[in-house]
């Protein structure tokens, strides 16, 4: 029921239009023909295509992606009319700045609010289930378990170890043939060695096998006299360069790390046993521990 004063007001817009139709009769006319659907002449109901306006208009279709328009021509839907340039499209392209400047769209994500409110599969118990360990505080389930059940990796075979281990295979000399020797047109009476084979190219280490001392094996004949400096010789090589007439000299290899400990034992030890050679000596093979520590 309306009140009363709204019923007043619209007492006084009635009033106010009647008052306006009196002083100006064409204008109540023409607002009622716009006013009323029957006063149209041509019946638009259905008819889409009348109300596309008769003038070209110059925006293009919002139906063409941008990647489309740029640099070229806005395609219109109909082919009837002509194509215009797409002036918006032609515009150089925006400057990145500080105002804006924002991450692609999809690159950044929003993480789930869990145990906010009682919602689907986060709220009440953030997705940890009633009770048990997984449940808890605390790094869980270590790893491996299997709930009491053999794990894996306890009834699967183990690799004890690597025959003659963790370095074998490896290479532990730099080779060189006699016949590489032989070709790299060496004179009589030169030095070879690991340092005069690096300058002629025979031996071009890298890596591990730079650190590696060399070792002269027996492929191929020597037919000049050289002087052979090498920390190891095969059988074969050696009979070769002897035979040769070349002279071998035997480098001491490097010696091996110990702890300063057993260094030190292996020094007192050492010195036992040559102050005990020197005393069975001189003595002529008596005597014994006592007469060497006295």
């Amino acid at each position: 029921m309306e009140s009363r004063k709204a019923r007043k007001g619209n007492w006084k817009k009635k009033r106010k239009e009647k008052k306006r139709q009196r002083e100006n009769p064409t204008a109540s006319k023409a607002r009622t023909t716009l006013s009323d659907p029957a006063a149209f002449s041509t019946n638009i109901m259905g008819d889409v295509r009348s109300l596309r306006p008769t003038t070209s208009s110059t925006f293009p279709s919002l139906s063409v992606p941008r990647s489309r328009l740029v640099g070229r021509q806005a395609e219109r839907p109909s082919s009837s009319t002509p194509a215009v340039v797409c002036r918006a499209a032609l515009a150089p392209p925006e400057r990145f700045q500080l105002n804006n400047l924002a991450p692609q769209p999809g690159s950044r994500k929003r993480n789930k609010r869990k145990g906010r409110v009682i919602v689907a599969g986060q709220g009440n118990s953030c997705g940890f289930g009633m009770r048990g360990q997984k449940s808890r505080s605390g790094p869980g389930v270590r790893k491996g378990l299997e709930g009491g059940q053999m794990p894996l990796y306890r009834r699967i075979p183990k690799l004890r170890g690597i025959a003659g281990g963790m370095h074998a295979g490896l290479p532990k000399f730099v080779p060189v043939n006699l016949k590489d020797i032989e070709a790299a047109g060496f004179q009589e009476g030169d030095e070879i060695s690991l340092e005069s084979l690096k300058a002629k190219g025979l031996i071009n280490a890298s890596g591990r096998d730079r650190r590696l001392p060399l070792k002269t094996l027996g492929d191929g004949d020597l037919s000049v006299k050289l002087n052979i400096k090498a920390p190891a010789f095969s059988a074969a090589a050696k009979g070769k360069l002897e035979a040769a007439g070349c002279t071998l000299t035997i480098l001491p290899g490097r010696k091996k790390w110990v702890k300063p400990s057993v260094a030190k034992n292996l020094a007192r030890a050492e010195e036992y046993f040559a102050k005990k050679r020197a005393a069975l000596a001189i003595g002529g093979g008596g005597g014994g521990v006592e007469s060497v520590i006295m």
